[in-house]
């Protein structure tokens, strides 16, 4: 069989760059590599038919249920579940395709999820719907571990983050603190460090790799109770946490765009600290200078540990001369947050310098290596800063047109700089 770069090795022997048996030896190994990977658009449709064929079942079903009785009920209750087991395990014991093995376990996660309601149901069970998502997650995470089902791994984060915002952000009730999200979040991060290591080049990461920071940024927010006020530093951690995470050696084959950690950790970070640049948070905050422990304290002393242990890794790693002041934001923020606390014009202040001096960094790394996104962020995120100061300074009209000018003018110098430059190093090296 031939392989896909065929045609190039025959252009090569034809010539006579490579010989007779080096030309052979290139084709077996190409021949070989794309035998070990799976069909991506085939894995992605069988995943996509096992849900459809599951949700099918449950709506014939559905259609006639009032007529069946108790027992047939309950029969059909553990169908899919024993259907998928039966699956699940044969596609494991026969070591079949990855698409038979992603599939399997889908439709087996699915199964148990409405075995549990129908159950419930059928026996009149009382309960509510954080309760049931813990009841399904708790029973469908260890096949995460059963035969590496990524695919499971990825719904586990989902629906754990959906018992999550279900338990804490519920409006009908009182609210509760999700304390076993974590449980669940942590169960799966081992399986998604083996994948980091040893398939980092598969979709399934790529797709973990923005999965499990949203998953954290959303869930945060329901441990924020009491001292509302730390739930803003809790994020800043939490930022700079993702954002550090991102940095070290096991994402630095990612491109950028299937590096969430960096790029939530960074948008996470200029998002709050804009909405941190306006005085009246800062004057809200004054009102709650009075500190006490709580879960919120907890949560920070947690993140700021996390964040810091992070940082000093990929310092270990990569040394001091690849930080940025993106790496290590937080620790300046946790300084001037707890000054701002007594003092409004202090964080006010701290946190435009902060901004600029963000977005300042953003455009010298930019310039440095020639990237033209890297160096518009930055630009983007000073624009920003300027757009929230023409609102809350009393500033005339002719000065907020100066600096837009100024914004503007720097957009095209710094643009026009880079590609002179990028222009000049290609006409040098051809």
């Amino acid at each position: 069989m031939k392989s896909k770069f065929s045609n190039e090795i025959s252009d090569l022997l034809e010539n006579q760059v490579i010989s007779a048996d080096t030309a052979s030896r290139i084709d077996s190994y190409y021949n070989a590599k794309s035998g070990e990977k799976p069909n991506k658009l085939f894995m992605i449709f069988g995943i996509l038919g096992s849900s459809l064929i599951g949700l099918g079942i449950i709506l014939i079903l559905a259609h006639n249920w009032d007529n069946f009785s108790k027992s047939i009920k309950t029969s059909l209750a553990f169908l899919p579940l024993i259907l998928g087991q039966i699956v699940c395990g044969y596609s494991i014991l026969k070591q079949k395709s990855a698409v038979w093995r992603e599939a399997s376990a889908v439709f087996l996660f699915f199964s148990v999820g409405a075995c549990i309601s129908l159950i419930s149901q059928i026996y009149h069970i009382p309960g509510n719907l954080s309760g049931f998502l813990l009841t399904w997650l708790l029973l469908c995470v260890p096949l995460v571990y059963l035969a590496k089902f990524k695919s499971v791994a990825m719904l586990s984060i989902v629906f754990a983050t959906y018992y999550s915002v279900e338990a804490g952000y519920s409006l009908i009730g009182s609210n509760a603190t999700p304390w076993y999200y974590l449980l669940l979040f942590v169960s799966v991060i081992p399986f998604y460090i083996y994948c980091l290591r040893s398939h980092s080049k598969s979709n399934a990461v790529r797709i973990l790799n923005w999965i499990v920071p949203l998953s954290l940024i959303i869930a945060l927010g329901t441990f924020v109770e009491e001292q509302w006020h730390l739930g803003f530093l809790m994020y800043v951690l939490l930022f700079g946490f993702i954002y550090n995470v991102g940095t070290l050696p096991y994402f630095k084959n990612f491109k950028l765009r299937n590096n969430g950690f960096k790029v939530l950790g960074s948008l996470g970070t200029v998002v709050l600290l804009l909405t941190l640049s306006f005085k009246g948070f800062w004057q809200e905050f004054n009102h709650e200078t009075y500190m006490y422990l709580s879960q919120e304290v907890f949560f920070v002393i947690i993140l700021f540990t996390l964040s810091i242990s992070a940082l000093i890794y990929s310092v270990s790693k990569h040394g001091y001369t690849t930080l940025n002041f993106s790496n290590y934001i937080f620790i300046v923020f946790t300084f001037f947050f707890f000054i701002g606390l007594s003092n409004a014009l202090i964080g006010v202040v701290s946190i435009n310098i902060m901004l600029f001096l963000f977005g300042l960094g953003a455009i010298k790394r930019g310039v440095e290596e020639f990237d033209f996104r890297t160096s518009n962020y930055g630009l983007l995120i000073i624009t920003a800063l300027v757009a929230c100061r023409f609102f809350d300074t009393d500033m005339s009209f002719v000065l907020r047109g100066i600096l837009f000018l100024g914004v503007g003018t720097s957009f095209f110098l710094t643009n026009y700089y880079m590609l002179k430059n990028q222009n000049k190093i290609k006409t040098e090296k051809s």
